[in-house]
Protein backbone atom coordinates (compact mmCIF):
# COMPACT_ATOMS: atom_id res chain seq x y z
CA UNK A 1 0.00 0.00 0.00
CA UNK A 2 1.44 3.44 -0.93
CA UNK A 3 1.25 6.09 1.60
CA UNK A 4 -0.23 9.40 1.05
CA UNK A 5 0.80 10.74 3.93
CA UNK A 6 0.29 15.04 3.98
CA UNK A 7 -1.09 15.13 0.95
CA UNK A 8 -1.45 18.67 -0.59
CA UNK A 9 -4.66 17.72 -2.56
CA UNK A 10 -7.80 19.50 -1.54
CA UNK A 11 -11.47 18.00 -1.15
CA UNK A 12 -11.79 19.07 -5.09
CA UNK A 13 -9.25 16.94 -5.91
CA UNK A 14 -11.09 13.56 -3.96
CA UNK A 15 -14.12 14.33 -5.23
CA UNK A 16 -15.74 11.13 -7.67
CA UNK A 17 -18.74 10.70 -9.90
CA UNK A 18 -19.93 7.22 -10.44
CA UNK A 19 -23.38 6.65 -12.77
CA UNK A 20 -25.48 8.01 -10.49
CA UNK A 21 -23.67 9.38 -7.63
CA UNK A 22 -21.51 12.75 -6.54
CA UNK A 23 -19.11 11.70 -3.65
CA UNK A 24 -17.63 14.09 -1.89
CA UNK A 25 -14.80 13.77 0.43
CA UNK A 26 -16.50 14.60 3.60
CA UNK A 27 -15.67 17.58 6.19
CA UNK A 28 -17.13 19.68 8.67
CA UNK A 29 -19.16 21.62 5.81
CA UNK A 30 -20.96 17.94 5.75
CA UNK A 31 -21.45 18.01 9.58
CA UNK A 32 -25.18 17.67 8.92
CA UNK A 33 -25.72 15.83 6.40
CA UNK A 34 -23.85 13.29 8.15
CA UNK A 35 -25.50 13.57 11.20
CA UNK A 36 -29.13 13.57 9.00
CA UNK A 37 -27.63 10.25 8.06
CA UNK A 38 -27.09 8.63 11.51
CA UNK A 39 -30.70 9.55 12.64
CA UNK A 40 -31.82 6.77 10.40
CA UNK A 41 -33.16 4.17 12.74
CA UNK A 42 -32.13 1.21 10.71
CA UNK A 43 -28.08 2.91 10.12
CA UNK A 44 -28.03 3.73 13.81
CA UNK A 45 -28.76 -0.01 14.35
CA UNK A 46 -25.17 -0.74 12.35
CA UNK A 47 -23.65 1.71 14.25
CA UNK A 48 -24.13 1.79 17.81
CA UNK A 49 -27.17 4.30 18.38
CA UNK A 50 -27.98 7.61 16.58
CA UNK A 51 -25.61 10.03 16.70
CA UNK A 52 -25.38 13.52 18.21
CA UNK A 53 -24.77 16.92 16.11
CA UNK A 54 -21.40 16.90 18.26
CA UNK A 55 -20.35 13.32 17.10
CA UNK A 56 -21.46 13.98 13.46
CA UNK A 57 -19.25 17.05 13.68
CA UNK A 58 -15.84 15.50 15.37
CA UNK A 59 -16.55 13.09 13.11
CA UNK A 60 -16.86 15.23 9.44
CA UNK A 61 -13.46 17.25 11.27
CA UNK A 62 -11.97 13.48 11.53
CA UNK A 63 -12.74 12.38 8.28
CA UNK A 64 -11.50 15.82 6.86
CA UNK A 65 -7.90 15.03 8.72
CA UNK A 66 -7.81 11.66 7.18
CA UNK A 67 -8.16 13.01 3.31
CA UNK A 68 -5.43 15.47 4.70
CA UNK A 69 -3.20 13.27 6.08
CA UNK A 70 -3.97 9.79 4.64
CA UNK A 71 -5.01 10.66 1.04
CA UNK A 72 -8.38 8.56 2.12
CA UNK A 73 -11.87 8.74 3.53
CA UNK A 74 -14.82 8.95 2.89
CA UNK A 75 -17.14 10.69 0.86
CA UNK A 76 -21.22 11.45 1.54
CA UNK A 77 -22.54 10.00 -1.58
CA UNK A 78 -25.80 12.93 -3.36
CA UNK A 79 -27.81 11.40 -6.28
CA UNK A 80 -26.42 13.37 -9.65
CA UNK A 81 -30.44 13.48 -10.30
CA UNK A 82 -31.56 14.98 -7.63
CA UNK A 83 -28.97 16.22 -4.91
CA UNK A 84 -30.51 14.03 -2.53
CA UNK A 85 -27.93 12.61 0.11
CA UNK A 86 -28.13 8.69 -0.22
CA UNK A 87 -25.35 7.76 1.84
CA UNK A 88 -21.54 7.94 2.80
CA UNK A 89 -18.65 5.93 2.15
CA UNK A 90 -15.02 5.28 1.02
CA UNK A 91 -12.04 4.07 2.16
CA UNK A 92 -10.47 3.92 5.43
CA UNK A 93 -6.38 3.01 6.77
CA UNK A 94 -6.90 0.43 9.39
CA UNK A 95 -4.70 -1.92 11.33
CA UNK A 96 -6.04 -5.33 11.18
CA UNK A 97 -3.59 -8.45 12.70
CA UNK A 98 -0.76 -5.92 12.62
CA UNK A 99 -1.06 -5.52 9.10
CA UNK A 100 -1.77 -1.86 7.73
CA UNK A 101 -5.08 -2.32 5.11
CA UNK A 102 -7.11 0.08 3.10
CA UNK A 103 -10.36 -0.43 3.98
CA UNK A 104 -13.56 0.27 1.51
CA UNK A 105 -17.64 0.70 3.51
CA UNK A 106 -20.63 2.06 2.65
CA UNK A 107 -23.58 3.48 4.73
CA UNK A 108 -26.90 3.90 2.80
CA UNK A 109 -30.61 5.61 3.79
CA UNK A 110 -32.54 2.67 4.69
CA UNK A 111 -35.25 3.82 2.11
CA UNK A 112 -32.57 3.03 -0.14
CA UNK A 113 -31.62 -0.12 0.32
CA UNK A 114 -31.88 -2.45 -2.40
CA UNK A 115 -31.18 -0.26 -4.96
CA UNK A 116 -27.63 -0.93 -5.72
CA UNK A 117 -26.00 2.20 -4.28
CA UNK A 118 -23.64 0.43 -1.85
CA UNK A 119 -22.72 -1.29 -4.36
CA UNK A 120 -21.50 2.05 -6.51
CA UNK A 121 -20.00 3.52 -3.34
CA UNK A 122 -18.04 -0.26 -3.10
CA UNK A 123 -16.94 0.01 -6.19
CA UNK A 124 -15.54 3.68 -6.66
CA UNK A 125 -13.83 2.92 -3.16
CA UNK A 126 -12.00 -0.14 -4.44
CA UNK A 127 -11.23 1.79 -7.98
CA UNK A 128 -9.30 4.78 -5.69
CA UNK A 129 -7.68 2.22 -4.14
CA UNK A 130 -6.25 0.62 -7.37
CA UNK A 131 -5.90 3.73 -9.29
CA UNK A 132 -5.36 6.72 -6.95
CA UNK A 133 -3.76 5.06 -3.97
CA UNK A 134 -1.43 2.25 -5.68
CA UNK A 135 -3.19 -0.40 -2.76
CA UNK A 136 -2.76 -3.81 -3.74
CA UNK A 137 -5.46 -5.59 -1.46
CA UNK A 138 -8.73 -3.76 -0.09
CA UNK A 139 -10.72 -5.44 2.53
CA UNK A 140 -14.22 -4.88 4.22
CA UNK A 141 -15.85 -6.24 7.52
CA UNK A 142 -18.96 -6.20 8.97
CA UNK A 143 -20.53 -8.04 11.51
CA UNK A 144 -21.51 -11.89 10.92
CA UNK A 145 -24.98 -11.18 10.91
CA UNK A 146 -24.88 -8.28 8.80
CA UNK A 147 -25.96 -10.28 5.32
CA UNK A 148 -26.89 -7.07 3.05
CA UNK A 149 -23.36 -5.98 3.50
CA UNK A 150 -21.52 -9.03 3.27
CA UNK A 151 -23.64 -9.36 -0.21
CA UNK A 152 -22.40 -6.07 -1.18
CA UNK A 153 -18.73 -7.67 -0.70
CA UNK A 154 -19.37 -10.42 -2.89
CA UNK A 155 -20.71 -8.18 -5.59
CA UNK A 156 -17.61 -6.56 -6.00
CA UNK A 157 -15.91 -9.65 -6.20
CA UNK A 158 -14.19 -9.95 -2.68
CA UNK A 159 -13.94 -13.47 -1.00
CA UNK A 160 -14.65 -14.66 2.41
CA UNK A 161 -11.58 -14.74 4.47
CA UNK A 162 -12.92 -15.57 8.26
CA UNK A 163 -13.94 -14.87 10.87
CA UNK A 164 -12.25 -12.55 13.46
CA UNK A 165 -13.02 -10.72 16.78
CA UNK A 166 -13.53 -6.76 16.64
CA UNK A 167 -13.84 -4.43 19.70
CA UNK A 168 -15.26 -8.08 21.19
CA UNK A 169 -17.47 -8.94 18.83
CA UNK A 170 -17.67 -11.58 15.96
CA UNK A 171 -17.13 -10.14 12.58
CA UNK A 172 -16.38 -11.53 8.96
CA UNK A 173 -13.48 -10.52 6.99
CA UNK A 174 -13.63 -10.29 3.08
CA UNK A 175 -10.58 -9.42 0.62
CA UNK A 176 -9.72 -8.19 -2.88
CA UNK A 177 -6.69 -7.92 -4.47
CA UNK A 178 -5.86 -5.77 -7.55
CA UNK A 179 -4.89 -8.38 -9.53
CA UNK A 180 -8.41 -10.63 -8.84
CA UNK A 181 -10.42 -7.17 -9.55
CA UNK A 182 -13.02 -7.33 -11.77
CA UNK A 183 -11.22 -5.23 -14.82
CA UNK A 184 -8.02 -5.72 -13.47
CA UNK A 185 -6.42 -6.41 -16.48
CA UNK A 186 -7.08 -2.47 -17.58
CA UNK A 187 -4.67 -1.16 -14.75
CA UNK A 188 -1.09 -1.03 -15.20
Amino acid sequence: MQAVSGSTAGPSAWIRFTERLRLEPIGPEHAGDLWRLHQDEAVAAWHAGRWTARMAEERAAAYRAAWQADGVSKWLAYDRGTGGMVGRGGLSRVNLGGRDRLEVGWTVRADLWGNGYATEIGRAGLEFAWDDCGGAEVVAFTEVHNRRSRAVMERLGMSYAGPFDHHGEPFVLYTITRAAAPGSGQRT
